[in-house]
């Protein structure tokens, strides 16, 4: 081959490895044992009880109570040994010298530097310095020959401020009570009140899915629905809610199951890693291991540390002082993960409810479940064969290899399997087999016949679909190491190919940020590698995990971070416009606990977070992107934040926090099938946009039109477009015209038949301010204009009007009135200053 195709062919292998593919279905195990059980010979299984238990097996118990002792070493295979090493000699010389790492040097890289302790700067005007914040801003501001703007009126804070911390308009008795507080203090109390809410909780849970890639389904093919992953929403929500430290809730997320055995929080945790597109389709096994660990390292490198760490796989980082080795070292440390999706949750009312409607459709069903069964029964030999041998080479010298000669890597291999094989897995081959109509030499009318009448019970047990629980489950996801300490090895991949093992790499961190060397410690049920990792990620002296966290707070409330290039702190990333503040944000950040709240409560009451958003040429002049932030940078609402906004100013947003995800009405357009259910439940339907079920082959429509979160892989930072589209979405939308319907109904129930108060009362929820004089002339014109054009339409016998909803039943309204003024509604909630903070 000469040089040009090897290039290209590994140029295509490279982009063939950066695809991560997924599919799901209800999962058995081949092996008639609990998946958790496959390969357990010696070392205890964490999952064969239920999560109470977990921490009370013997050996973890022993390690609980006397962690003094030597632990386990890893243990690698021998054969497996030598015939990757054979492999990693058979690749090509000049792969091996295209891809060996060279000594790294410790970079000079400001970012890799540690975080300073940042002095702050003396300023002419202290009187605006309400927080250390205000020094840092107001220095370059006077360096410039400029000053901060006014404040903001009172409205207008509490407006923007509540759309930052809760994510949906405040009502207008928030307003009143804030604009009306002459206390010393107000502003605190107003601080205090929104990060005390559970709202707080729910606003940046929704930032950090982004990051998390969160999903309720698996993506691609099928894109089976994931039933336990609310969990690890519902953990996020009340992690930001109860101000757990930034440094347990990364810890809990990348080694919750290695650092706190038996704490089912913890565990739920690791779903951030379990979050992966999936194909369980994907006949390669071997690659997809690789698939999902890349997924799993890429993500963490980028939303802990900031690094393009995934510039490293195919190549040593063109740009940052990552290696080839560095990538692949810290890949190692997630080479012994699995999915498991069994274990067992703690019963609740969710639990119950689930367990009371499977139980009766099981109960329902049971006959023909039956029957199915003891057809499949009747073949599994043969069924079983059939199945694995639909694998890859390299997957099925592990599928087939006896169990007690599995090494580490047999036994993920053969968990995978059993993890996403189902009965019907099993079927294919009578389906297969039936349908090659005799040129399958497995072939027999006996077998047409079976596969006949399983296929009819197949069909029949569709009959009884409506009988199983449309959400919940009684289950956790998670991402554990199936008890066991032994970890497969790991290799740099010439060109990321994973079939083209060069040198053999341990769990280390990148060299050129530091020289420290992870501190493993095997535990009796686990590798201890994530543990390590964990550990150092949240070091004090880790240079980028503070800075990272808090410049991304940084930019939910100033719209762009100290480092614009929110997740990319590298070479290829801006550099800080503001470097002595990210320092000193990030350093007292650590100082104070790494405590979320406390970062959010020193930004609210800072004098820069309350300035006035108006124009001002000479800023404008002097700094035209505003980095200086001399005035306040305006804002579009997130998708969320304007569904949300529209619910709760109709008065229909719910305030259940919590459970399992949600279904509201599409379009029928849209032609999701069974994809998209639609909950039966109206409260359902109107709940924070946070619960919608995120599919990932169908977005919610009204979201996906205003930029939501891709959960392909982790979004750093929310798109702003503007297209016809989203004017055409909230014009047309049956949804929001619905809401519109309500607003106008709550407006005239609280406003009075004074069409003046109502426009007043209308600009005071959705505008947090009365309307001015100018605007309510020409909305008293607009209204009396189309009052006409309606009435004309409607004595045709050719128009239906939309009327108010929710009125009083007191309320006597000429109904062509009321519909025109529902139609003014629906103007003024689709105009910029709705969708836009200031």
């Amino acid at each position: 081959m000469n040089k040009k195709k090897k290039i290209i062919l590994n140029l295509f292998w490279g982009l063939v490895g950066l695809i991560v593919v997924g599919t799901a279905g209800a999962a058995v195990d081949l092996f008639n044992n609990p998946v958790s059980e496959i390969g357990a010979t010696k070392q205890p299984d964490l999952f064969s009880s239920p999560v109470a238990v977990i921490g009370g097996n013997p050996v973890v118990a022993a390690y609980n109570k006397d962690t003094s002792g030597d632990k386990p070493q890893a243990v690698e295979d021998k054969a497996t040994q030598a015939a990757q090493t054979n492999s990693a000699k058979e690749t090509s010389a000049q792969a091996a010298t295209e891809t060996k790492s060279p000594q790294a040097a410790k970079s000079k890289l400001w970012s890799y530097q540690p975080v300073k302790v940042s002095v702050q700067p003396e300023v002419k005007n202290k009187n605006w310095v309400r927080t250390p914040i205000d020094a840092f801003v107001l220095a370059p501001l006077e360096a410039q020959g400029l000053a901060p703007s006014p404040d903001v009126d009172r409205a207008a804070f509490i407006r923007r401020a509540t759309l930052d911390a809760w994510g949906v308009i405040p009502t207008p008795d928030e307003v009143a009570a804030f604009v009306d507080d002459k206390s010393a203090d107000a502003y605190e109390k107003l601080a205090d009140r929104l990060l005390s809410s559970p709202k707080y909780g729910e606003r940046q849970a929704r930032r950090w899915l982004d990051l998390a890639r969160y999903a309720d389904s698996t993506g691609f093919q099928n894109d089976e629905t994931r039933p336990n992953l609310w969990r690890y929403r519902d953990y996020v929500i009340n992690a930001f809610n109860s101000d757990k430290p930034y440094s347990r809730f990364v810890q809990e997320q990348l080694a919750g199951d290695e650092l706190w055995p038996g704490n089912t929080e913890a565990l739920i945790a690791t779903g951030y890693m379990a979050n992966f597109p999936d194909n369980h389709n994907s006949r390669d096994l071997v690659q997809r291991k690789y698939q999902i660990t890349t997924d799993i390292t890429d993500t963490v490198g980028k939303v802990f540390m900031g690094q393009t760490v995934e510039c490293a796989r195919c190549h040593n980082h063109k740009f940052d002082k990552i290696s080839q080795k560095d990538y692949y070292s810290l890949q190692s440390f997630f080479a012994n993960v699995s999915a498991v999706d069994n274990i067992p949750a703690p019963k609740g009312e969710v639990e119950r409810n689930y367990e009371a409607t499977w139980n009766k459709y099981q109960e329902a069903t049971k006959d023909i479940r039956e029957k199915q069964k003891a057809i499949i029964d009747s073949v599994k030999e043969q069924a079983v064969k059939h199945h694995k041998e639909r694998y890859l080479t390299d997957s099925r010298e592990a599928i087939f290899k006896p169990k007690e000669q599995w090494n580490a890597q047999d036994r993920w291999v053969n968990h995978r399997l059993g993890y996403i094989t189902d009965q019907q897995s099993l079927a294919a081959y009578l389906r297969d087999t039936a349908e090659s109509k005799g040129k399958d030499k497995n072939y027999t009318a006996e077998i047409e016949a079976k596969w006949l009448e399983y296929d009819r019970l197949t069909e029949e047990l569709k009959k009884f679909k409506d009988l199983k629980p449309k959400s919940g489950s009684t289950q956790i996801s998670a991402m554990t190491e199936l008890g066991y300490p032994d970890a497969p090895p790991s290799f740099v991949f010439a060109g990321g190919d994973h079939e083209k093992p060069l040198e053999k790499v341990e769990p280390a961190f990148p060299e050129a940020i530091t020289d420290e060397k992870p501190d493993i410690k095997p535990l009796p049920f686990s590798s201890g590698r994530r543990a390590a990792l964990a550990k150092w990620i949240t070091s004090d002296k880790n240079p980028l995990t503070a800075r990272v966290f808090v410049n991304r707070i940084w930019e939910q409330y100033f719209g762009r971070g100290i480092v614009q290039t929110v997740s990319d702190f590298g070479k290829a990333g801006q550099k800080p416009t503001n470097p002595e503040l990210l320092d000193y944000l990030a350093d007292n950040f650590i100082k104070q606990g790494w405590s979320v709240k406390k970062l959010h409560r020193e930004i609210l009451l800072s004098s820069v977070y309350r300035q006035s958003s108006a124009h001002r040429e000479d800023v404008a002049k002097a700094d035209p992107e505003n980095k200086l932030l001399g005035v306040f940078p305006r804002k579009r609402l997130e998708a969320e934040q304007i569904r949300d906004s529209l619910l709760a100013a109709a008065g229909k947003l719910e305030g259940k926090v919590g459970g399992p995800s949600v279904f509201p009405p599409v379009p029928d357009a849209l032609g999701a099938g069974n994809q998209w259910e639609v909950s039966k439940d109206v409260h359902d339907q109107n709940r924070r946009s946070l619960y919608i079920f995120t599919r990932r082959s169908v977005p919610y429509p009204m979201l996906e039109t205003f930029n939501m979160a891709s959960a392909q892989e982790a979004h750093s930072k929310r798109d702003v477009t503007t297209s016809p589209l989203q004017s055409l979405a909230l014009f047309n939308s049956d949804v929001v015209l619905g809401l519109s319907q309500a607003l106008a109904g709550r407006v005239i129930n609280e406003a009075g038949n004074d069409e003046v108060a109502q426009l007043d009362k209308l600009y005071e929820i959705l505008f947090s301010r009365k309307a001015t004089a100018t605007e309510k002339d020409i909305l008293q014109k607009f209204l009396s204009n189309h009052e006409k054009v309606v009435r004309e339409k409607t004595s045709e016998g050719k128009f239906a009007v939309s009327i108010p909803t929710g009125l009083k039943e007191d309320r006597k309204l000429d109904p062509i009135r009321a519909a025109a003024f529902v139609d003014l509604v629906h103007t003024v909630a689709n105009s910029n200053e709705f969708i836009y903070r200031f």
